[in-house]
């Protein structure tokens, strides 16, 4: 990736929430510069800004302060519609509750991000099938979510969340509702695809184990930067287990259950087109009257 731009780049950026007349400084004067095929881990405790950070790198938020460039582009430069052209051109989005559409197929979830593009139809499932075939769920086409376990809905949030061929894909706790197994499965899903493809991987995880695979690691605390380093050194040791290019479903230790999350595992079918359209899903959009909340806890 020489000569190429970055993937993201913030310079000063701050953001100020106003909640009851109060001032809140979530972020306080944040540069980083994240660069294609980067393989970052975003930590911080609660009330670190981690959260509010992600979601201004992934364009569904603006800064109050300071300049945020993504895919070569100023955000506070662009209107509303250039921004959801921006975020689904350039940023793949995975959650941590899947948030898939219940009632439609593997396939169909994958292709939505290609609706709002203008794709036609059988391009459409044609791309997708080819998504879902990469991160081994070919043999899942026209299944719905309630019919896979926690780790297939998740591989399917990230097929979706990769079909764009966006520069930049944010993962915020993408493990969290998995066994360690499969959550170890995904995370292997999620390095290789950023080695094949060199899309820029930025994660948000509590889990420090997750965060010491990363390249980099940036630990935040209190709305600002404390530490950027790298990760290589300290990583631990990758296991080849023998796995094909295109990997195959990893064996899952959680029940399937009838909304195939497992126990305790949110669906997170609610909120379906926020990885393809970038918004927020609306559990997480309340409470912030005229802005749009950070998901999770900041």
């Amino acid at each position: 990736m020489t000569g190429a731009p970055p993937a993201i780049e913030a310079v000063d950026v701050s953001r100020t929430y106003q909640l009851d007349g109060v001032s809140v400084e979530a972020l306080r004067g944040v540069s980083l510069l994240v660069q294609p095929g980067d393989y970052v881990a975003l930590v911080g405790p609660s009330g670190s800004g981690k959260s509010t950070l992600m979601h201004l790198l992934g364009g569904l938020d603006r800064p109050t302060g300071g300049r945020l460039v993504i895919g070569g582009r100023d955000v506070n430069a662009l209107a509303p519609p250039e921004m959801a052209t921006l975020r689904n051109e350039t940023i793949g989005f995975v959650f941590q509750a899947f948030h898939l559409l219940p009632r439609t197929s593997a396939v169909e979830n994958v292709a939505l991000p290609l609706v709002y593009r203008g794709v036609p139809a059988r391009q459409r499932r044609t791309r997708a099938a080819a998504m879902l075939g990469r991160v081994g769920l070919g043999h899942r086409l026209d299944h719905r979510p309630n019919q896979m376990s926690g780790g297939e809905q998740q591989r399917v949030a990230i097929a979706r969340a990769l079909v764009t061929e966006p520069t930049v894909l944010l993962a915020d706790e993408p493990t969290g509702n998995l066994d360690s197994v499969t959550g170890a499965a995904v995370l292997e899903l999620l390095e290789q695809l950023n080695v094949e493809s060199g899309v820029a991987l930025v994660l948000v995880t509590h889990d420090q184990e997750v965060a010491a695979r990363a390249q980099r690691r940036i630990t935040m605390r209190d709305g600002v930067v404390v530490a950027d380093s790298d990760n290589r050194h300290d990583r631990p040791p990758s296991v080849d287990h023998g796995r094909p290019a295109t990997l195959v479903p990893a064996p899952s230790a959680e029940p399937r259950s009838a909304s195939g999350s497992g126990p305790g595992h949110p669906s997170g079918g609610s909120g379906g087109a926020a990885g393809a359209t970038g918004r927020l899903p609306r559990e997480v959009d309340q409470g912030r009257p005229g802005v749009e909340r950070p998901g999770g806890t900041a």
